[in-house]
């Protein structure tokens, strides 16, 4: 089994951050740093900073989390900031965020120690549309949405085509949902200043059909049967 894999599904990380775990050097298989690619055979001992990881019988577990701004989307922090995992009851296995939140942005969040559900969610090819509510400083018209519609230039490279529509106005602020299918650092908030405007809020409020409703900020519940079965069927 590749060691990504391997990491993923013993709740370790999902498979891209345990790529870059890897790469940090801080996985050793029977005592010698592993690279990218490495496999992981039965009986191997498998270290995550010169700690054994406990390989037990797999339950999956998944959830959805009302992300709170100021809390970093990661199993650990080396800044010491308060991350997702510390707001999971005790109850709740070794899981770990699908995707990412920025510091700043708040709302919907998968978690799950599903590693192979968890790479599909994430995978560029998958285009799952993702919606936010974003509050933009000032007053914004319906044109004015139509270079985010259309494409911005993000590091050379075009967005590519969004859904986009005001749902309240006034001359402080203006309300967006904004729909994309990419995932790329910060987007929302950078598509947004490509064309010269202040995001002041940002709250994911869905992932495909699933919907942040009837969850406080910083609360989590488990998904439903018929949850699960859709996102295993995306």
């Amino acid at each position: 089994m590749r060691i990504n894999k391997f990491l993923a599904e013993n709740g370790i990380a999902s498979r891209r951050h345990a790529d870059t775990m890897i790469s940090a050097g801080r996985i050793k298989i029977n005592g010698v740093i592993a690279s990218l690619g490495a496999n992981v055979e039965e009986g191997d001992e498998v270290l995550l900073d010169d700690q054994p990881i406990v390989v037990t019988e797999k339950k999956e577990e998944y959830y959805l989390m009302n992300k709170p701004k100021g809390v970093v989307c990661t199993v650990s922090d080396d800044r010491g900031r308060k991350t997702v995992m510390d707001l999971l009851p005790e109850n709740v296995g070794r899981v770990f965020p699908v995707g990412r939140l920025d510091y700043a942005t708040e709302g919907l969040l998968i978690l799950t120690n599903d590693g192979d559900l968890a790479y599909r969610l994430t995978h560029p090819m998958t285009e799952i549309p993702k919606t936010y509510m974003a509050r933009i400083e000032g007053t914004l018209t319906e044109k004015d949405l139509n270079p985010i519609r259309s494409g911005v230039e993000l590091d050379g490279v075009l967005t590519k085509k969004c859904k986009a529509h005001i749902v309240e106005t006034n001359k402080a602020y203006t309300k967006v949902h904004i729909t994309i299918t990419e995932g790329r650092n910060r987007q929302v908030r950078r598509m947004f200043e490509a064309i010269g405007r202040n995001v002041e809020f940002l709250k994911r409020i869905s992932i495909g059909q699933l919907k942040l409703s009837g969850l406080d900020r910083g609360q989590i519940r488990p998904l439903s049967a018929e949850e699960i079965a859709y996102l295993k069927g995306i």
